[in-house]
C-alpha cells in the first residue's frame, strides 16, 4: 500500500502525477498545467517532491508484483 498519510490532494492525483511523470516525457510545468485541466492546482516543486517521495514506493511495489523468471 502506497502510503499518503499527511498529503492535501488525493491519492488518485499524486499517483496519476507521478504515472505520468515516470512513463513519458514531461516536465514538471507540462504536467502542472495538465493537471490543471483536470482541476487539480499544483505547483511544479509540490510534483518535484511527489515523485522523489512516491517513486522508490511505487517500484518497491511494482518488483513485489513481478513474475519470476528462470
Amino acid at each position: 500500500m502506497i502510503n499518503v498519510k499527511g498529503v492535501h490532494f488525493p491519492k488518485s492525483a499524486i499517483l496519476h502525477a507521478v504515472f505520468f511523470y515516470l512513463r513519458y516525457a514531461v516536465s514538471y510545468h507540462d504536467l502542472a498545467e495538465m493537471l490543471a485541466e483536470l482541476g487539480v492546482t499544483v505547483d511544479h516543486a509540490t510534483l518535484n517532491r511527489w515523485v522523489i517521495k512516491f517513486t522508490p514506493q511505487i517500484a518497491a511495489r511494482a518488483r513485489k508484483r513481478r513474475a519470476a523468471t528462470s
